[in-house]
């Protein structure tokens, strides 16, 4: 999506990072009229502050590039719509995602709609995906950043055409050695930050530290494929599959090979591991996803389409069997055994993000 042909207002979401920097930088120097937001969030008061560093860090620069500087209060739809609804995710026994809750409801809800009201034209965010109009069938296409290491429209499957139509990603297009090669180039104070890490816009923590204050651990039975107990646990809640750390194994084995989690039994609380990541504790290939959305065009019924179950996650061939209102069914090429309730499944056309669904 190009705006060079006409001066456009942009809210550009400044997180104090190299990447919403370089994005800032780049629609300035295109001779657009730059706001830079910076996006205050709710965090725990359990944790150790730091969105007051980044705040700085997104002052300094807005400072450097002379354009004005907002922040902006989205605490109430991040309580509401992030944090209480990945904590409820998990109580349930599912296995949710915060950064597609966070661009879903903060980034291109909150901020969007806060965007326009005060004259935007549209936002822009450092997301490394590329929103693309096709000017045969007049729609707007997310694909995958060209940086594959860095891709993250695996994240951006609840926007719509309407979002996407005031919504730019203007890294998208470079690789992350040339989005730090412009950073230098515009002598941005971010140039050499290092990238953030952990659950989106509360930092540096682990899931289960944090699910830890808000869920009572219970201990519970690490059980083998064959239901022999080996082991204990401090929750089934805590976990997801494919993982191999936060458990005890007590009856050991002839070699030292670690364990994975390979099925969770909420009701019982218990989890079943295997030295095996891929062993198979089911042999239904069928998913059925609710809360369906399409970002750029519906798959139709007998397509070639590859499906994403987790960020970086192998792209998986499946079909479609049934497709009715926000509700589908589809089968996978091959079964896989660590997919679980609550996760999202991404829908792709080659590298174009077609939309997604929540798995039952």
């Amino acid at each position: 999506m190009s705006m060079k042909e006409e001066k456009k207002k942009i809210f550009v979401g400044v997180s104090g990072g190299v990447d919403s920097s370089v994005s800032a930088a780049l629609l300035q120097e295109q001779g657009h009229d730059v706001v830079g937001v910076f996006i205050r969030t709710w965090q725990p008061d359990w944790i150790e502050c730091t969105w007051q560093d980044e705040r700085r860090d997104a002052m300094r620069v807005c400072a450097h590039l002379d354009i004005p500087f907002v922040e902006l209060d989205l605490e109430k739809e991040y309580k509401q719509g992030v944090a209480d609804y990945m904590i409820a995710e998990y109580r349930a026994g599912r296995t949710p995602n915060p950064d597609v809750m966070c661009n879903k409801e903060v980034k291109f809800g909150g901020f969007l709609k806060w965007a326009l009201e005060h004259g935007g034209d549209a936002v822009a965010t450092g997301h490394y995906a590329q929103n693309i109009f096709n000017e045969e069938t007049g729609m707007y296409e997310m694909h995958k950043g060209k940086d594959a290491g860095k891709d993250q429209s695996y994240f951006l499957w609840t926007l719509t055409q309407d979002q996407l139509s005031k919504s730019l990603f203007p890294v998208g297009g470079f690789e992350k050695s040339h989005v730090r090669e412009l950073a230098e180039k515009f002598t941005l104070p971010t140039a050499t930050k290092k990238d953030s890490q952990g659950i989106c816009f509360i930092g540096k923590i682990s899931m289960k530290d944090f699910l830890g204050h808000y869920i009572d651990e219970e201990k519970g039975d690490v059980v083998d494929i064959e239901g022999n107990i080996i082991g204990e646990h401090n929750g089934a809640l805590f976990f997801t599959l494919g993982e191999r750390h936060g458990f005890t194994i007590t009856k050991k084995g002839t070699n030292d090979l670690p364990y994975y989690v390979v099925a969770k039994n909420i009701a019982d609380n218990t989890i079943t591991v295997s030295q095996d990541q891929d062993a198979d504790t089911s042999t239904s290939t069928e998913i059925k996803l609710e809360s369906v959305s399409w970002a750029s065009g519906i798959p139709k019924i007998g397509g070639n389409y590859t499906g994403q179950i987790r960020y970086h996650g192998e792209q998986k061939p499946f079909t479609i069997a049934g497709l009715k209102d926000d509700h589908m069914v589809l089968h996978l090429a091959q079964n896989d055994s660590t997919i679980t309730s609550g996760q999202s499944f991404v829908m792709y056309s080659g590298t174009r993000c077609l939309g997604g669904g929540v798995i039952q």
